[in-house]
């Protein structure tokens, strides 16, 4: 459905532009959008290699496992059905890190593992999500941020007088819905009989 409210402003934007006699303003405006897409897009290079580098090294001191460790209560409240030292818990563990540390694309890969592992203990419909799942998707949707690293470099790029402004309000935003993410996913786990 997005797709084709896209589809639309910009047909509209094309032919609204032609009317009025300036359709050389649409070009104008796809080059130098695409001419900041990918300044910015290069500039954010540099921080999101700067924490993934930092994940590994925190990977290879151990210290995924002893945040898994130091998290394995609430991981065990929210994950009652994972193994205790199943890998998916390490993976969860460095998503949920690294998007508290505002890099959701760093966070993606961690995702995608933290998924493929709790798929191995799927064991209904292959086809079907687990609680599991569920509630992982829903975190890694709604996570608490508690450094937005990656809008802080985007204020700093752009000049902005107090790039980390938004620390404050992106904490409470970012918990408040973790908070329902985390209340709706018990809620609807209760409601249709769904254990861990």
């Amino acid at each position: 459905m997005v797709n084709y409210v896209w589809l639309a402003m910009v047909f509209f934007g094309v032919v609204a532009a032609a009317a009025s006699g300036h359709i050389e303003a649409v070009t104008m405006a796809a080059v130098e959008g695409a001419q900041t897409a990918v300044k910015t897009s290069f500039s954010l290079i540099a921080i999101i290699t700067f924490w993934l580098g930092i994940m590994k090294l925190a990977e290879a001191a151990g210290l995924v496992r002893g945040l898994a460790n130091l998290a394995r209560p609430l991981t065990r409240f929210l994950f009652p059905g994972v193994p205790r030292d199943h890998p998916a818990i390490g993976a969860i563990v460095m998503n949920l890190s690294a998007n508290m540390l505002g890099l959701g694309n760093a966070a993606t890969p961690m995702g995608l593992i933290a998924m493929q592992e709790l798929q191995k203990l799927n064991r209904g419909d292959k086809d079907t999500a687990t609680p599991a799942m569920c509630t992982f998707l829903a975190l890694n949707t709604s996570c608490i941020t508690l450094i937005p690293t990656t809008i802080i470099g985007i204020r700093i790029l752009y000049g902005s007088q107090d790039p980390t402004a938004v620390v404050g309000t992106t904490i409470f935003a970012t918990s408040l819905a973790t908070v329902v993410a985390v209340t709706a996913d018990r809620i609807l786990r209760r409601l249709y009989g769904q254990g861990g």
